[in-house]
């Protein structure tokens, strides 16, 4: 398979851009402003295999990753299971880590590569970097990277009412189950 950074059409930096302006990314900026902002990005190659974040982790959790090629695994912890279970799948031009960039706090979910991974990583530093260069180009960012934080939270809060109401299926059939059992099974436990 061939590089999208071997189009001779493109240069990395204007394919970074065009990732970066998709609908998964920061569709709110400009082509623009997301070429600005790639100049403060830095590139990074990840092997498959590379844990790229680890949920819980407090130490590297200042930036945020955009996928340029490769697709990512996100992943949670069942609490108490010692499991984790796949979330996402993400490829180019997503991007993972923004609440990192943002608040530093420890993140939210494990991204593994699952496939060799060229990124584009834009630090806090370079964040505040942009903020302080280009003030009006560093509000559009933290507004677009806030707005896909909304997105992403209300497809959370979709899913949740999702489950809640499988859930709520679950019970009902289960007490429709456990209605239908005789006394006498009842009482043997069975």
């Amino acid at each position: 398979m061939s590089s999208i950074f071997e189009s001779p059409e493109l240069a990395p930096e204007e394919v970074a851009a065009r990732l970066l302006v998709t609908p998964s990314a920061l569709a709110d900026l400009t082509l623009g402003d997301a070429l600005k902002v790639v100049g403060y990005m830095r590139p990074k190659l990840i092997k498959a295999g590379t844990v790229i974040i680890q949920e819980g982790e407090v130490r590297q959790n200042d930036y945020m990753l955009l996928v340029l090629e490769g697709d990512i695994a996100v992943e949670n912890e069942l609490p108490g299971l010692h499991e984790s279970m796949v979330v996402n799948i993400m490829g180019p031009g997503h991007l993972i880590g923004e609440m990192g960039v943002l608040d530093g706090a420890p993140r939210s979910a494990t991204c593994t590569a699952n496939t060799n991974i060229a990124a584009a990583v834009l630090s806090r530093t370079a964040l505040m970097r942009i903020l302080k260069e280009d003030p009006r180009l560093g509000s559009r960012l933290l507004l677009a990277i806030s707005k896909r934080m909304a997105d992403r939270l209300r497809e959370t809060t979709r899913k949740l009412k999702t489950f809640a109401q499988m859930n709520k299926a679950l019970q009902q059939e289960l007490q429709v189950v456990m209605n239908s059992r005789s006394p006498l099974d009842k009482r043997k436990g069975g």
